[in-house]
């Protein structure tokens, strides 16, 4: 008989009987996993069942905001970035457009450096200033562009003093409304 036509017979699917083909997963007395053939109790090993998936428990926190929709929503997400001392947080809300790479990453450590000084006040420019220290949407246009006079509202800062003399630094941001959301400008 030809090589090939041999080769061809063995690689046709054969029939095996019923018994040999079921597959019993089993666990045997040392804790090890045995494949066969025959029945698991034939070996003094006890059929493996699976364990249930463990229930997913509900997340601990409110994922955090990532768009802050007023000035009071803003306000919150930056006290709740310095409570946490995060400082990737508060860089999250901020546009950070014509920085590029390094500017962006010395930026968050400029961030860093602010966030180890405990925040004291976090509010608009006294000029700004509202009873519920949110601006009216007319006041917050899409866009401010550069080439006009307009000075977009600022978010202040207020952290406890750096030199000693109790009287708090004040770090001002820029705010921008980009895509119905409200932005910090480094």
């Amino acid at each position: 008989m030809r090589p090939a036509l041999l080769l061809l017979l063995l690689a046709l699917p054969w029939p095996l009987p019923a018994a040999a083909q079921t597959i019993h997963h089993c666990v045997d007395a040392r804790g090890n996993p045995v494949f066969t053939d025959r029945q698991c109790s034939d070996l003094q090993a006890v059929p493996y069942t699976p364990r249930a998936a463990p229930e997913t428990a509900a997340p601990a926190a409110a994922p955090p905001l990532l768009c802050a929709a007023d000035f009071s929503a803003l306000r919150q997400a930056v006290v709740e970035a310095f409570a946490t001392r995060d400082a990737n947080r508060l860089a999250g809300l901020m546009l950070w457009e014509g920085h590029g790479r390094q500017g962006v990453v010395a930026g968050i450590r400029r961030l860093a450096a602010l966030m180890e000084r405990p925040l004291v006040e976090v509010g608009r420019a006294s000029s700004e200033a509202t009873d519920d220290d949110g601006p009216p949407d007319a006041a917050m246009p899409d866009a401010v562009p550069a080439d006009t006079a307009q000075t977009p509202p600022e978010l202040v800062l207020r952290t406890a003093s750096s030199d000693g003399s109790g009287v708090p630094d004040e770090t001002r941001f820029a705010v921008v409304r980009r895509s119905g959301c409200l932005w910090l400008r480094p």
